[in-house]
């Protein structure tokens, strides 16, 4: 059966966990880039991740393309052989020989950017398609968006493919960075033809389920229907600002004393589950065992426990053949559902302050460029970090 066939028939889809955060650890991928440059240079480091989450319970498994695109593979020093060049909009303007640009040509000019902005970001997801098209995969999935706008691009272009797609956006209860509403952003997606909407990355497990509850309740106030998708952080982030996690100063390379336990999972996979989520799965941190916790939370609706439970005992109990008593007493889901973890960092803070520094869209600060960050423009970003 297809995606669409097992969830309206009220079957529970597990979704993988990260593949950026836990192939950077096991020294793979490059952090910033962030680039997929694994698949083709370690793909069997790639495939044995794939494997981990198959046994853990994961029913889809995700292609590693993130950030895959020719923009995002140049731009992060990556050659890319066939080039699109598109015409500067600026030159345009100028070409008018220095006449006066009346308001009328300046809203028509502003509209054909934009027009030309939607092209060029139409053929940048057409092109890859292409691609997952010839590998026939069973059905799409677009993530990552902080803008709906441009979800709304990639679902369309995806539509074409005549495969179910997924969409999926990476904000929190405020909506997208132009303040579209969670409920809002899903009506967009489910009318541009998205079957299953939903969350990913930048919040933790519990921010992104009050998300997806603010979807569910805008797609019924629509008399719309579409199936629920999560796939959160790993990463406790209640400090978190619009942006997410990515403003945390410990983002991303200090972020460990913020993993959700296994037992967390479990408790955030039964309120998925209680709130109508029936595609279940993680993003960045999310490691496999974090996706076996999903599965053997969710054994008595789906009638069977992953391979990976076979090493593992649920909510502990295997640790009744400890040899210390007092480890001994720990095997029972009373304790691991009531535990607060310590740091073990003594004068740790409970919360960071985001380090967003008030840019958004249009900043030129967050301009891309395709050279490394030269040393002066360091200097002028430590300093403005002080």
């Amino acid at each position: 059966q297809g995606i669409l066939e097992r969830l309206d028939a009220g079957e529970i889809v597990i979704g993988d966990g990260g593949f950026v955060f836990a192939l950077e650890k096991r020294g793979y991928v490059k952090a910033g880039p962030w680039t997929p440059e694994a698949t083709v240079e370690h793909p069997e480091a790639v495939r044995q991740l794939h494997r981990e989450f198959l046994r853990a319970g994961s029913n889809v498994l995700q292609t590693f393309t993130f950030y895959a695109s020719e923009d995002k593979l140049e731009n992060r020093g990556n050659y890319v052989a066939e080039k699109i060049k598109f015409p500067n909009m600026y030159q345009i303007i100028n070409a008018k020989g220095g006449q006066s640009v009346t308001d009328s040509v300046k809203n028509q000019l502003g509209l054909l950017r934009q027009q030309w902005k939607t092209a060029e970001r139409k053929l940048s997801f057409r092109k890859q398609l292409d691609v997952f098209m010839k590998k026939n995969v069973d059905f799409l999935i677009a993530e990552y968006f902080e803008h709906v706008e441009e979800a709304v691009w990639a679902v369309e272009v995806l539509k074409e493919s005549g495969k179910p797609v997924a969409a999926t956006m990476c904000i929190g209860p405020e909506g997208d960075m132009h303040g579209v509403s969670p409920g809002q952003c899903a009506i967009q997606l489910v009318k541009a033809g998205a079957s299953i909407v939903g969350v990913n990355c930048h919040f933790d497990p519990e921010t992104s389920l009050e998300t997806v509850k603010l979807m569910k309740e805008g797609l019924q106030a629509a008399k719309l229907k579409a199936h629920l998708m999560s796939q959160p952080l790993a990463f406790h982030t209640p400090d978190c600002g619009k942006q997410g996690f990515i403003d945390l100063p410990e983002f991303p390379f200090g972020l460990e004393p913020r993993i959700v336990t296994r037992w967390d999972v479990q408790k955030y996979a039964r309120k998925a589950y209680d709130l109508g989520i029936r595609f279940i799965g993680g993003c960045c941190g999310f490691e496999p065992y974090h996706i076996r916790a999903i599965a053997e939370e969710l054994a008595p609706e789906r009638g069977f426990l992953p391979e990976a439970s076979e090493k593992h005992g649920s909510w502990g109990d295997n640790l009744s053949m400890h040899t210390k008593p007092w480890v001994r007493a720990r095997a029972r889901k009373e304790y691991w559902e009531n535990l607060k973890p310590a740091s073990g960092r003594p004068y740790c803070p409970s919360m960071s302050k985001p380090d967003g520094w008030g840019v958004t869209k249009g900043a030129k600060e967050l301009m891309q460029q395709k050279e490394a960050t030269s040393e002066q423009q360091l200097k002028e970003l430590f300093q403005k970090q002080k």
